[in-house]
């Protein structure tokens, strides 16, 4: 094998990683320009696909012992389904996801409580947030 040919194998191969880096780098980017739609308590209606995610933002204390969870009457599983949560490391902020599972409308309930029993929608501090979706 001549010289000739390694270094032509090798700008190959350096071709071929930094296409591949630059590849996953625009899809990074692109996936989190596309990412799900993000919805918070002052909004009431919320509009998805099919097959569509989305996120609700809520307030989050977590040293305050309240928590949020999604309440009675929790959607129609068949429309839409809980995909997940997640908390910042420093905390204030709570996402939780969303995933739409065919056409239709319900709602969903989310509720801040501390015990989350029966009747927490009245405990001190509490509090609901209450969203329309409809799922196309």
């Amino acid at each position: 094998m001549e010289s000739g040919d390694i270094a032509r194998r090798s700008r190959a191969l350096v071709t071929a990683v930094a296409v591949t880096a630059l590849l996953i780098a625009l899809y990074t980017v692109v996936s989190r320009l596309s990412g799900p739609e993000v919805y918070g308590p002052d909004d009431s209606e919320i509009a998805v696909a099919a097959g569509g995610r989305f996120t609700v933002e809520v307030p989050d204390d977590p040293g305050g012992g309240f928590h949020w969870i999604v309440a009675a009457p929790r959607p129609d599983p068949a429309v839409l389904r809980p995909a997940g949560e997640r908390v910042p490391d420093g905390g204030g902020t709570r996402w939780l996801d969303f995933r739409a599972v065919r056409p239709g409308r319900t709602d969903l309930r989310l509720l801040r409580c501390h015990r989350c029993a029966t009747g927490a929608a009245y405990e001190p501090g509490a509090r609901a947030l209450n969203f329309r979706v409809t799922v196309g």
